[in-house]
């Protein structure tokens, strides 16, 4: 292989299907040398005028929607159909949600009258684009995760340099075309082909005004200690080890086919995705027939027809760690409770089958760690207070959920879960919902995507601050001093804070004596 290509393989079949020319750290500061001119011109504009042209964005997702898929089928295994709703749907939401938004998330917003001794002070909060941000992203939704950040970075006012995981350059090219179809000024976005041992470090020493790192809890400290020399900022989405709570009341028919959903759709290669299940014991034996008959009923393959449920996993190296977490776990007592088929003629790499694991403890690798891949693992819990428990013994908490037909307990449990979104009758979900902000507890992440939290990721905040009181040359408090400033400065705050009326009215006097000084050359 040419060491200055990057060769893309199909993790199915093993086939070429493409090749990328590989980037220099030169090549990266050269890069941000362009973008940070390009981004002069653009925060010049308006976020309405930003956003007529990121709009363009999504008219392309939307003319190109079966071959975006497709690209991303080919490049990560997953089934079309997962790449379509999940990634492709998901983009087109977003930059639609985002464009609308963007005029009034920007807009300054008055601060009001704070406090009456200062009532000639007005100060306005407006947000202000950190210059060149750059965004490294994964493989599990290669598209659809560094989407989110890309649209709100652009709107903004930012410059973008993206890097894509090299398990999906292809998906990396598709991203640089939609995005060049807003054709925005030369320079102002990249895709830049760098190794992962080298890329963070990269960015991080050269200039980038902020990194924004979707990827495992290791690299993100990393990453971390290496942006403290300079004290750049930095957005880490981290791990998950995602819990699933079914009360004794929830409709067990929703909650199975949500697990089901949550735990296996891309495989089970999902951040937020459902690794841990804990039922009711009441309805422990039920819930688990009856997820035992829709994990068997999955359909396994390379989605070559479109008839496939559940695709490959990205590579034999993480196949070989969902492996070992089953391994692990079954030789300390779980079990094998159900487990989908493979298909008798399977020619596709990479295939595993979708797995319930019973009588696991939280002493398993497979409920401590995140396992990324179709392994969920069920236990039954006794009341609230065991369940709360249970979802929360973990150092990482991106998201979670709860089944109930009673949505008010439902709610009481989810504000107890130590997770950055709680769901209730669904799981999953608010990765898509472009409202809603993507963040962890704990070691999940530091900082948010998506939604107005998301927007403030993208801009620091500044206060511009007038004083609207006409002919004033000083200040109560400033140059000269004297015991007369000091009399009436205590006077104002006595006169406005002092506690009863007659200790008030006794600081009115001194503070009337001193206001003449303002206007006073």
């Amino acid at each position: 292989m040419p060491e200055n290509v990057s060769i893309c393989i199909n993790p199915a079949t093993g086939e070429k299907i493409g090749e990328v020319p590989l980037d220099t750290v030169d090549d990266l500061k050269q890069a941000i040398a362009r973008a940070r001119e390009a981004q002069k011109i653009w925060q010049d504009m308006s976020p309405a005028q930003r956003a007529r042209k990121i709009i363009r964005i999504r008219d392309y997702l939307v003319d190109n929607m079966d071959r975006l898929a497709e690209t991303i089928a080919r490049d990560t295994a997953k089934v079309r159909l997962d790449a379509l709703a999940t990634e492709v749907f998901a983009g087109v939401l977003a930059v639609s949600y985002y464009c609308r938004r963007a005029k009034k998330f920007f807009k300054d917003k008055k601060a009001g009258i704070g406090v009456l001794p200062l009532i000639n002070k007005r100060a306005k909060l407006i947000r202000v684009p950190y210059g060149v941000i750059g965004i490294i992203s994964p493989w599990n939704y290669p598209f659809g995760i560094p989407f989110h950040d890309i649209i709100q970075g652009l709107l903004a006012g930012n410059a973008v340099i993206l890097k894509t995981a090299t398990e999906t350059l292809q998906v990396g090219l598709a991203l640089k075309e939609a995005v060049e179809a807003a054709e925005l000024p030369e320079g102002l976005f990249h895709f830049i082909n760098l190794p992962g041992r080298v890329a963070g470090h990269a960015f991080l020493e050269n200039g980038i005004d902020k990194l924004f790192f979707i990827g495992s809890v290791a690299v993100g400290k990393i990453l971390m200690a290496k942006a403290a020399e300079t004290l750049t900022p930095i957005n880490l989405e981290l791990g998950g080890n995602d819990a699933m709570i079914v009360c004794e009341d929830a409709d067990l028919e929703r909650a199975a086919n949500g697990a089901v959903w949550a735990g296996f759709s891309n495989a089970g290669q999902s951040c937020g995705g459902v690794e841990r299940i804990y039922v009711h014991k009441n309805v422990y034996d039920e819930f688990l027939s009856l997820l035992k008959e829709k994990v068997e009923q999955l359909r396994i393959g390379y989605d070559s027809d479109f008839e496939k449920d559940m695709g490959p996993i990205i590579s034999e190296k993480q196949v070989k760690s969902i492996k070992m977490h089953v391994d692990e776990a079954v030789q300390n007592g779980a079990v094998i409770y159900a487990q989908s088929k493979l298909p008798d003629n399977n020619t596709a790499k990479n295939l595993l089958p979708a797995m319930i694991l019973t009588n696991v403890t939280h002493r398993m690798e497979v409920m401590k760690h995140e396992t990324f891949g179709p392994v969920i693992g069920v236990m039954p819990f006794s009341d609230e207070e065991e369940a709360v428990a249970l979802a929360n013994d973990s150092y990482l908490g991106l998201s979670g959920s709860v089944w109930s037909k009673n949505r008010k307990k439902a709610e009481r449990i989810a504000r107890r879960i130590q997770a950055g979104s709680v769901c209730i009758n669904d799981h999953l979900m608010n990765h898509g919902m472009p409202e809603t902000s993507w963040h962890g507890f704990k070691q999940s992440g530091i900082g948010h995507s998506h939604g107005p939290l998301g927007f403030e990721e993208m801009t620091q905040p500044q206060y511009i601050i007038n004083d609207i009181l006409p002919g004033v040359k000083r200040d109560l408090w400033w140059q000269p001093y004297g015991k007369n400033v000091y009399d009436g400065l205590r006077g104002t705050i006595q006169f406005f804070y002092g506690k009863g009326l007659v200790r008030r009215l006794k600081g009115l006097g001194p503070m009337i004596k001193i206001l003449p000084r303002m206007f006073k050359r």
